[in-house]
């Protein structure tokens, strides 16, 4: 064990002899490895973080969630025709979920004015206070249940209650962004609020909420968020049926809620036996397996972009290790002449190209963390423990793969030939 040790630590020595006496090339090799490292490390920290920004978000929603629209929620860019001309679930569904889903703790409606499948830069309602006025607010209306299933939380004031909505009361709670935008000077809680021509008194203020890839005029922003009750919007957009209903299943039985609630609607919407679904019903899980999918396969495929690059530093690596092959056959003809085996000759190339690629990793790995984290301030970027590990694994791996081709010719070389090549 000791002689191996000592072996492997000559060798190791001579090939850092070896770099250093040709330091551009080395170096101009270093840099292709590195290059690649550092766009395998920058483009796993970047899907990393998303992944877990868009977790953390999707989590935030509860693991008992359960979501029916009528085409599938989720990521979901691009429905048919057929989802698009679909009936839309309505306030009767939730009620009757409400009323016949027994595994079902929490029911809640969503309708806005606006029809957000058109895009996210649909015309919104303006929200006004006196002669301040804010035109990217989202305005929604839901029931009071949502205010209890733990999405969402209150700074100030209070959430309206059952009874308010049943009574349409004309009351609301607002994001912090609309508070701060409409009433910048003094506490909105108590104040009221115009909407098409309309007022409402703000009873809450919700805690500022992060928000990850979202635009200021993206929907999903519910910083810009106006809640007022289910009903009284319904006063307001008598025309307006279609909902976006959320539930919240009792501990434990979040698959006995999706398959009561397929139920019920497969049979108020008069779907026949062994047709598919005319609406969409997803859990939070799903999403996130969505989610999962779509980052994997973007991952898989920037990693083949990226592999491009280590591919080039390959080439090089057998390329130089082929150079230097050439310039030390009279020094490779004396070693097999003085009794080194074709092993040794093999290690001892092999350990070379390792060596260099293991600093092109190195620095690669380096260089890629620190990147990773200078640009956390505009976009989310997770470095994971295996990336850094993967990076030196591949790196020190490329250096074998591509230097086992000139060790091989080195090992076969005649001694005799080799110590009369000038």
């Amino acid at each position: 064990m000791r002689l191996l040790r000592s072996d492997f630590l000559e060798n190791l020595r001579m090939a850092i002899v070896t770099l250093r006496q040709n330091k551009l090339r080395s170096a101009l090799t270093i840099l292709g490895v590195a290059i690649g490292t550092i766009t395998v490390i920058v483009i796993a920290a970047f899907v990393s973080g998303i992944d877990s920004r868009v977790s953390k978000e999707i989590e935030s929603f509860g693991t008992n969630s359960v979501y029916a629209f009528k085409f599938d929620p989720g990521f979901n860019f691009n429905p048919s025709m057929e989802e698009r001309t679909r009936p839309p679930l309505t306030e009767e569904d939730a009620d009757a979920i409400r009323d016949e889903c027994d595994s079902c703790a929490l029911v809640s409606p969503f309708m806005s004015p606006v029809d957000y499948t058109s895009g996210p830069f649909v015309d919104r309602v303006v929200v006004r206070n006196k002669e301040v006025e804010m035109s990217n607010a989202t305005v929604t209306g839901s029931a009071a249940d949502y205010f209890q299933m733990g999405v969402t939380y209150l700074d100030e004031g209070r959430a309206f209650t059952r009874e308010e909505e049943a009574t349409r009361a004309k009351v609301a709670v607002i994001g912090v962004d609309v508070a701060n935008t409409l009433f910048p000077f003094k506490n909105a809680v108590g104040e009221e609020i115009q909407i098409e021509g309309r007022h409402y008194r703000v009873i809450g203020v919700l805690a500022e909420r992060e928000i990850f890839m979202t635009a200021g005029d993206d929907p999903n922003n519910e910083n810009k968020a106006v809640y007022i009750p289910f009903k009284t919007i319904k006063q307001l957009y008598p025309a307006n049926e279609d909902c976006f209903i959320m539930t919240v299943a009792k501990p434990g039985r979040v698959d006995e809620a999706v398959e009561e609630i397929r139920n019920i609607l497969r049979l108020r919407r008069q779907v026949p036996y062994g047709k598919p679904n005319n609406f969409g019903v997803t859990t939070s899980d799903e999403i996130l397996d969505q989610f999962a999918a779509i980052t994997g396969g973007i991952f898989l495929l920037m990693v083949a972009i990226s592999s491009v690059g280590l591919l080039i530093g390959g080439i090089g690596v057998m390329n130089i290790m082929l150079v230097s092959v050439t310039e030390r056959t009279k020094e490779i003809g004396i070693r097999k002449a003085i009794g080194a085996r074709r092993l040794d000759i093999i290690t001892q190339f092999l350990i070379e190209a390792a060596t260099l690629t293991s600093i092109g990793g190195i620095a690669g790995i380096a260089v890629g963390v620190l990147i990773s984290y200078l640009i956390q301030s505009f976009l989310p970027t997770y470095v994971p423990l295996w990336a850094p590990v993967a990076g030196f694994v591949v790196s020190v791996g490329l250096g074998v793969v591509f230097g086992l081709w000139p060790a091989w010719k080195a090992a076969r070389l005649d001694p005799i030939d080799a110590l009369r090549f000038e």
